[in-house]
């Protein structure tokens, strides 16, 4: 991405994607932050993904492609939901947030991947790099390029993306079907 946050606004986002889970673990959800005491490209529309690990796995994940509000207010919803509403995970407990690290992953606009075959489609992708977005109708399913370090191989990359899609691993090679990438600006707590 081109226009990266310095170091003083990726601890702004931190710090408040640390506080509003603190609150939320605590049946408290309120995602006010003062606007005015922050940098004002934290508060110009964004779209993360906010990530928790704990000893060092995967504890949630949630987060949106498309800038809909100010990148702090993204951050901290994202931050709860990744918290207490990823489907594959219990919501955090209170013993569990000292023992959680937070990565924010803000996402570039998605580029449509125009391809004619399977072979341009592969070109077209950048391990480690891009981001991949797959929709077939109203189905999709999304990787962040961090992901490329579990499953490196491109074909096997799209496959598990559809399976993440609820759809056969293969469809990408048997029907045209929509292909989006994106880059991510990642940071994360020490």
């Amino acid at each position: 991405m081109s226009d990266e946050l310095n170091q003083t606004e990726r601890e702004i986002l931190l710090r408040a994607a640390r506080n509003a889970i603190e609150k939320a673990v605590l049946g408290i959800f309120d995602l006010d932050v003062n606007k005015e005491r922050i940098p004002e490209s934290l508060n110009e529309h964004g779209a993360t993904f906010v990530t928790l690990t704990k000893n060092g796995l995967l504890r949630g994940c949630i987060g949106a492609l498309n800038p809909t509000k100010p990148l702090i207010d993204d951050v901290c919803e994202h931050a709860v939901a990744a918290a207490m509403d990823d489907f594959r995970f219990p919501p955090l407990g209170p013993d569990e947030v000292d023992q959680i690290r937070i990565e924010i992953s803000r996402i570039s606009p998605p580029l449509e991947i125009n391809f004619a075959n399977i072979d341009e489609l592969l070109s077209e992708i950048q391990p480690g790099v891009d981001g991949i977005i797959i929709r077939d109708g109203n189905a999709r399913a999304t990787f962040l390029p961090q992901v490329w370090t579990k499953i490196p191989d491109k074909e096997k990359f799209l496959s598990y993306l559809c399976k993440k899609m609820g759809a056969p691993a293969d469809l990408w090679k048997k029907k045209k079907i929509e292909v989006l990438k994106y880059q991510v600006e990642e940071f994360s707590e020490e």
